[in-house]
């Protein structure tokens, strides 16, 4: 069975006035469909550089990623992002702030059509009453479940996600990761998310990538998280396998994510004809440099 996502020998260089400075090299991975991966790892190590260069939004100094069979190039709404900080224009309510790549994707539905699915996606999330607030009447959480349902909202074939939980209080955070997984197991989009917090990592994911620390961070050990779903936390702080899992993941952090491995890591099983990829690949050219969010607006555009 093929992969969704193959990622295959990704690096990323940055030129500086000392040289070359290799931040990533040699990643490999491969992700099935339906998927929920995380990638845990030391702050520095590379981890928000691999997803924004899967999210194209970052240029792919060497190697490839293919996705669905199609060689990423540049940013997509085929990739929802869900960041750190929301990325909410000021100037619009929540409401709009979705439906202003709801209007992008769904061109060929009506005006109506397009009201249901944003009002939809901010409902489920817990914002049926504040979707016609601005991003300054609301709070950072409350900021946070409109950037979950503006990437759902997009219908992508791959979620990709940046620490999205990483600057609410740990509440809050319990709070959102519910919202995020019961969303996610209505259609079980592929999913591949960032973090720092191992616990985070065990009650979500299917499979925890364990990264090396910088410089030349690459792949160094994957976790099977074998949990049944839906889960319970409660259930998960019962289970004896939950904490063996939890130290296995904290004796990598402490232990042996500076040693990088002596073969490449397992990464599931490889695809029956792999697919080969160029020494290196060349920059987008999405115009001159801009931020993140806006090169992700930039290509919400249907003649692409």
């Amino acid at each position: 069975m093929s992969s969704f996502l193959e990622i295959s020998q990704l690096g990323k260089v940055y030129e500086t006035p000392k040289g070359p400075s290799v931040i990533v090299e040699n990643f490999d991975l491969r992700i099935q469909k339906g998927e929920f991966i995380t990638l845990i790892g030391h702050s520095g190590c590379g981890k928000s550089t691999v997803l924004a260069m899967i999210a194209g939004l970052a240029d792919v100094s060497s190697g490839g990623i293919v996705l669905a069979g199609k060689e990423v190039t540049g940013a997509g709404p085929d990739r929802g992002v869900v960041f750190q900080a929301p990325c909410l224009l000021p100037w619009l309510t929540a409401f709009e702030n979705v439906m202003l790549g709801v209007e992008q994707v769904y061109y060929t539905a009506d005006a109506e059509e397009r009201r249901q699915i944003v009002e939809y996606y901010l409902t489920v999330v817990g914002l049926g009453d504040a979707m016609h607030k601005k991003p300054a009447e609301l709070s950072q959480g409350m900021r946070q479940r409109c950037g979950i349902a503006r990437a759902f909202a997009l219908s992508p074939k791959m979620l990709l996600l940046d620490e999205p939980f990483g600057m609410l209080d740990s509440l809050t955070r319990a709070e959102l990761q519910q919202v995020l997984i019961d969303l996610w197991q209505k259609d079980r989009k592929t999913a591949l998310m960032v973090t720092h917090d191992v616990d985070e990592a065990l009650f979500l994911s299917d499979r925890v990538v364990m990264m090396t620390s910088g410089p030349a961070a690459t792949v160094g050990e994957i976790l099977e998280v074998k949990f049944p779903r839906p889960r319970s936390r409660k259930q998960l702080l019962e289970d004896p396998e939950y904490y063996r899992l939890r130290e296995e993941l904290i004796g990598f952090l402490e232990e042996r994510s500076h040693h990088r491995p002596a073969r490449p890591a397992a990464v599931a099983p490889p695809p029956a004809a792999p697919t080969a990829f160029p020494p290196s690949t060349p920059p987008t050219a999405i115009g001159a440099p801009r931020s993140g969010f806006q090169r992700l607006l930039s290509a919400f555009n249907p003649a692409a």
